[in-house]
């Protein structure tokens, strides 16, 4: 049985979540466990939905579906210079229109919104390293005004980007 197209927005937030743990040794394996033991349950219970997991997308040709997962792929490895929206749609065969609705229907999320949270997601890594000032991370992720991106990332995750880079872990869960 192939689980990747039944991930819910649900699960992706939480294997972000396990990937950018915010602990380390016996504290971090602890928090891993617990997700592991959540993400298991998310899925046990969609399982015991009888197949009605895929419900989100009963209209999207499999081919279509296809074509998504290649734009979320391009958006993910090319968030800091995306390209328009009628580019992306272009380059992965599909109208603009089908392109935003489908990822809609599919993804339960905007594009633009996909595209958002996977700049935030790289700027919080990158600030945690701190070796580079908010306005490096700022245009490395593709944010061209500070105050944006500042707002952006407070709204995702409860502190600003400066107390992450000041090493403050209160980041709030989804």
């Amino acid at each position: 049985m192939s689980f990747y197209p039944l991930v819910t927005p649900a699960m992706r937030s939480l294997a972000l979540q396990m990937w950018n743990a915010p602990y380390r040794g016996a504290a971090k394996r602890m928090y891993l466990q617990g997700k592991v033991f959540e993400l298991l349950a998310m899925h046990l219970d969609l399982i015991a939905e009888d197949g009605t997991q895929n419900q989100s997308a009963p209209s999207l040709k499999p081919e279509t579906i296809a074509r998504l997962h290649y734009a979320k792929e391009i958006l993910t490895t090319q968030f800091a210079q995306p390209l328009s929206l009628p580019q992306l749609a272009q380059q992965v065969g599909l109208t603009h229109r089908s392109l935003q609705r489908g990822f809609q229907t599919l993804f339960s999320m905007t594009v633009m919104d996909y595209l958002q949270q996977r700049r935030l997601e790289q700027a919080k890594q990158l600030l945690r390293q701190g070796d580079r000032t908010v306005a490096e991370v700022a245009m490395r992720v593709g944010y061209g005004h500070l105050g944006n991106f500042a707002s952006a990332f407070k709204r995702q995750f409860g502190i600003t980007p400066s107390q992450c880079l000041a090493g403050k872990r209160a980041i709030k869960a989804d």
